[in-house]
């Protein structure tokens, strides 16, 4: 007797329906999988097994089949023990057939207990896509796949429990879960600017990268505050909209780094080790998972000690941050994943640090000060929107009075993306970092000044077409901070003055 489970697939970010078929046969007892099986569906066979026996029920005996289709797409999850468990019953007769309209998720433990799996948010959603409508997965992803509102979500802890709902005997509740409130919860435990003394330039830099969304280098010496600034960027960043938070969700779903609460809430923020791999940063592996630059989508990624960096790893980041998304390819295929963020970034003047500080003394030659430089690379600078540089923290500001507080920057951010969401209302992005080149034409509109000023700057700076992009994106920003409607000279004078320290260290040294 045959039978047939509606299950999801998943690569990358794209998902794909799967049919586990099940033929039971008599004759000598063999339990077969195909379908291009991996080694994590492979073992399914003897978790499945248990978990029938110590539910209390049948095994089937005789010759048993399970075909996993399409059989020409690599599966290697947990997720098909379920399916492959209830294909089995079905077709024992243990259990009534059920409609293809319905899709099963799950681990089996061996005693029948359902276990999270990686990924969910992203099936369900597909699966709403391709006229599924209710999907049944493991208790401690029900939160998690109830984000989506076009399916009925039914979370089950044990097969027990989900068979006596499938038979009619104890319906499970659907889940539900309220998106907007989960939103609006406050930020937790965030370090505030309050706490940071002087740095008036470099906190002004962090509160345009913040409305913007652009990115930011900062260049001093040890001991500046350039980490200690880092890590406050998240207290002054906007909240989520709906979409942002579903994406984000669905890619930390997929790493496996979902929170208990089953949605990131708040704007991630990512600092990897300068010692990570290239494939860490930018996503891959034999099975394509996203990597730092696509965990840190519609929020940052801080690469502290930037020389540090392997040169193959910052170029890998070329692409992801100039077009906010990164393809990884594979023999088993390619998969795509949103990189919108934004790259902050923070290095030392040198080798040793002090080249330029006031008060200490450079150790290294000039050979040396080049040579260190010179592993961040021109392309990579162009793409860089704000360039500060931080000084030493005198005596004097370290005793003085707090500084503003994270939550009045914060309402002045707040109120700068709320221009830009209703200046992009259908568009794919929602800041004005996210702009391309064919979008200036029409949000960057510059008065006869104000286009005079920045030809002359143009010129003087010698720009390239790259900056000039973004010379514009970051003045708009400035405009909404203040809320002018259009860009003006100031605002333009602002933005260049953010563009100097290339001029100061690269090309000057590189001279």
């Amino acid at each position: 007797m045959t039978s047939s489970i509606t299950s999801l697939g998943l690569v990358g970010l794209r998902c794909y329906p799967v049919t586990v078929e099940a033929d039971v046969q008599s004759g000598i007892s063999s339990f077969d999988l195909v379908g291009l099986p991996g080694a994590a569906v492979r073992e399914s066979r003897d978790r499945v097994r248990a978990s029938i026996q110590n539910c209390g029920l049948t095994f089937p005996a005789g010759r048993i089949v399970i075909n996993l289709a399409p059989a020409d797409q690599n599966k290697d999850t947990p997720i098909y023990d379920l399916p492959v468990l209830l294909a089995l019953l079905c077709a024992s007769g243990q259990l009534p057939p059920q409609p293809q309209s319905i899709a099963f998720l799950g681990e089996l433990s061996l005693t029948g207990e359902l276990r999270p799996v990686k990924g969910v948010l992203p099936m369900v959603r597909a699966a709403a896509e391709i006229g599924i409508r209710r999907i049944y997965v493991p208790e401690a992803n029900a939160v998690e796949a109830a984000l989506e509102d076009r399916m009925e979500v039914y979370g089950a802890a044990t097969t027990q429990q989900l068979i006596e709902a499938l038979c009619g005997r104890a319906p499970i509740p659907p889940a539900k879960t309220d998106l907007d409130a989960l939103l609006a919860q406050p930020p937790a435990n965030q370090l505030d600017f309050s706490e940071v003394r002087g740095q008036d330039l470099a906190k002004r830099a962090l509160e345009i990268a913040a409305a913007g969304g652009h990115n930011l280098m900062m260049i001093g010496p040890p001991g500046a505050g350039k980490s200690m600034l880092a890590k406050r960027l998240p207290s002054i960043l906007p909240p989520f909209t709906r979409q942002e938070a579903l994406e984000v969700t669905a890619i930390h779903s997929v790493a496996g780094l979902l929170p208990p609460s089953g949605l990131v809430v708040t704007r991630p923020f990512r600092a990897p080790h300068h010692t990570m791999s290239d494939i860490a940063l930018a996503g891959g592996g034999r099975i394509p998972r996203p990597g730092e630059v696509s965990l840190a989508h519609a929020g940052v990624l801080f690469l502290d000690e930037l020389p540090e960096f392997g040169r193959s790893s910052l170029e890998v980041l070329r692409q992801p941050i100039e077009d906010g998304r990164i393809t990884v390819s594979r023999v088993s295929g390619s998969s795509a994943f949103p990189s919108r963020c934004s790259l902050v970034a923070a290095l030392n003047p040198c080798p040793c640090g002090y080249f330029g500080h006031p008060s200490r003394t450079c150790t290294c030659s000039q050979a040396d000060i080049a040579r260190y430089l010179r592993k961040i690379s021109g392309p990579l600078l162009d793409r860089i929107d704000l360039q500060i540089e931080v000084s030493p923290v005198t005596y004097d500001e370290m005793t003085a009075p707090p500084a503003e507080c994270s939550a009045a920057i914060r309402r002045r951010v707040v109120a700068a993306r709320e221009r830009q969401l209703r200046r992009f209302e259908g568009q794919p992005f929602f800041c004005n970092a996210g702009m391309e080149h064919r979008h200036l034409v029409e949000y960057c509109t510059l008065s006869g000044e104000s286009g005079a000023f920045l030809r002359t700057a143009f010129e003087r700076l010698d720009l390239s077409a790259r900056s000039y992009d973004r010379l514009c994106k970051t003045a708009l920003t400035i405009a909404d901070l203040e809320g002018a409607d259009r860009i003006a000279p100031e605002h333009l004078a602002e933005a260049i003055r953010y563009r100097a320290l290339d001029q100061k260290y690269w090309r000057r040294r590189m001279a």
